[in-house]
C-alpha cells in the first residue's frame, strides 16, 4: 500500500487487511521497487533499535518545518498547532 497520509492508525488498518507492505509517501523507486519483488512469505524482521514515538513525533516536526523553509508560522498552520507550543518543542533537544 503507498499512501500520501501514512499513520500508525492506517497501518495498522492496511496490515489487518492483507497489506504486505506500506509505504508513506514520498517513497523514492528503490523502496517502490523493493515492496513490489519482494517474497510475500519472507518477512522483514523489526529493527533492532526502534525509535521511541517522542522522537518519531520529534522527526516529523522537524521534517515539516523543514520542507516549510524553517518558517514558525507555516509549520504551525500544518501541524495544526500553536506557534508557541511549536517554538518551545523546536528549541528543546530530540528525546532519546
Amino acid at each position: 500500500m503507498l499512501t500520501g497520509y501514512g499513520n500508525i492508525p492506517t497501518a495498522v488498518a492496511a496490515i489487518k487487511e492483507g497489506a504486505i507492505d506500506y509505504l508513506a509517501k514520498p517513497a523514492d523507486a528503490d523502496d517502490v521497487e523493493k515492496a513490489l519483488l519482494a517474497d510475500p512469505s519472507k518477512k522483514v524482521s523489526p529493527p533492532e533499535n526502534p525509535m521511541s514515538a517522542d522522537r518519531v513525533k520529534w522527526e516529523h516536526i522537524h521534517r515539516v518545518f523543514e520542507l516549510c523553509n524553517r518558517n514558525v508560522s507555516e509549520t504551525a498552520r500544518r501541524l495544526k498547532m500553536h506557534r508557541r507550543t511549536l517554538q518551545r518543542i523546536l528549541s528543546k533537544r530530540s528525546p532519546r
